[in-house]
């Protein structure tokens, strides 16, 4: 009886450890996509080099009045972008009404100080354009009369947004964006779902690479 209580520990356990661990990963290693084809950066009226064809993109929706959407910002800043900056392919949008750059640059200096911006893009654009990339996004609730929204949204390579559905703090479960004020969100939801995806682009390059050598 005691040899079968140690095979079972030195073996079986392993096993059914592996199986749990897989099954979990597998659960949490595919995040929805919610909206296919949402509107390119690359082409709007501005001098900007940015796009999202390529790229995980962060996008966020600043509006007007800098000073509603600054914690918002400084949030994303610390617990997102440091966090990701250095991975490949990673980087945050900000869309600005282009009439509000002024009030926006001690913004962008604050963020700058302690912080490499390489891979932040502030794009300072029409309004009309900022919502017709936003509508393209097919979220149910809209930018305020100033702009704004205190969401951010994650874009993966392929031009598709990329969230829940099935948060329990949301309605029906989908959840769109991100509210960037709330550090709690953003360190527990936001962080571990471009964590996700990161896995995902890692399997699948694994599984490219795999197919390549066997052939």
């Amino acid at each position: 009886m005691k040899k079968f209580w140690v095979l079972f520990i030195l073996f079986v356990l392993p096993l059914v450890f592996y199986i749990f661990l897989s099954e979990g990963i597998y659960k949490y290693s595919n995040l929805p996509i919610l909206t296919e084809n949402v509107s390119n950066i690359d082409k709007l009226e501005t001098n900007n080099l940015a796009t999202f064809s390529n790229k995980l993109t962060v996008v966020c929706f600043p509006g007007k009045n800098s000073n509603n959407s600054k914690t918002g910002l400084f949030n994303l800043n610390e617990v997102i972008y440091k966090r990701y900056y250095q991975k490949p392919f990673f980087q945050i949008v900000a869309l600005f009404p282009r009439e509000n750059k002024e009030d926006y640059k001690k913004v962008i200096e604050q963020l700058g100080l302690y912080t490499n911006l390489k891979n932040w893009h502030f794009i300072f654009t029409s309004s009309d354009s900022i919502q017709k990339i936003y509508q393209s996004f097919k979220v149910p609730y809209s930018l305020n009369k100033m702009g704004y929204s205190s969401n951010a949204f994650i874009i993966d390579k392929k031009l598709r947004l990329r969230g829940r559905k099935d948060d329990e703090d949301a309605v029906n479960g989908k959840l769109y964006g991100y509210n960037m004020n709330s550090v709690a969100v953003l360190k527990n939801k936001m962080r571990d779902d471009i964590a996700i995806i990161y896995y995902q682009l890692k399997k699948s390059a694994e599984k490219k690479l795999r197919n390549k050598n066997n052939k």
